[in-house]
Formats: C-alpha cells, structure tokens, sequence
C-alpha cells in the first residue's frame, strides 16, 4: 500500500480467490476507462430490416425525404424495403409503382446494392436493398 501512495496510484486486488491474493498497482480510473471501451468496442451490430411504403402517386418531395431516411437507414448499416402499395383503380396503372420503385432504387444505388429485385404480391409491390 505504502508503494501505491509513493506512486499516486491505487493498489487493485487482481485476484482476491489466489492464495496469497495477487495485488496490481495501477490506475483504476483508468482501468475501469480501457475495460468499458473495449467491451463497447466488441458489441456486434445487429442488422434490421427498415421498411419504405411510398403509393403510384407519392410526391416528389415525400419520396426524397424518405430516400434521405432510407440513406440514413444504409449508412446505420440496416437493411431496407421498399414497398409500394396499390389501392382500387391504381391496380391497372402497375407501371406507375414500376417507375416509382425503379426511381427509388437509382436514388439509392450508391448506399447500397439491391438484394431482391422488385416483385409483385398482389396489392404491393416490393425490394429489398442492402448496404454496401
């Protein structure tokens, strides 16, 4: 103890189970500093899936503002769909979302890469894309 206070240190009991208990001088603060960041540093990032809906007649300005988020949400490392859904008669015009989701997809192209190409089940239209 007397050689920690010489040294302005502290003196850490390293492994009090031992027989003698084995003692470290050093500075716990600092310790305790480099033990948290490594353990944050080791946490893994756990992809999600982030979903987009936009309709055939979505604005110009709703559609950035999302592909701005969708960025957002590649740069975060998620996954995103973009799925656009059709009501009643916007079911005939299926080449209206085709334009949309392919608009969509060029915005997005360089913060990402598509995963799945669009499809079609029944009354939405939808791709999966995947951060490069």
């Amino acid at each position: 103890m007397e050689k920690a206070k010489e040294a302005e240190l502290d003196l850490v009991e390293v492994a009090p189970d031992a027989s003698p208990p084995v003692c470290r001088i050093m500075d716990y603060g600092k310790f305790r500093y480099e033990r948290s960041k490594k353990s944050h540093k080791s946490k893994s990032h756990q992809t999600k899936l982030k979903e987009i809906r936009v309709r055939p007649r979505t604005g110009k300005h709703d559609i950035d503002f999302k592909v701005k988020k969708a960025i957002g949400f590649l740069e975060h490392k998620d996954k995103v769909q973009v799925t656009v859904m059709f009501r009643g008669r916007e079911l005939a015009h299926m080449e209206e979302g085709r334009k949309v989701m392919q608009g969509i997809i060029k915005m997005l192209e360089e913060h990402g890469k598509v995963e799945s190409p669009p499809s079609t089940q029944s009354r939405r239209m939808s791709c999966t894309i995947a951060p490069k």
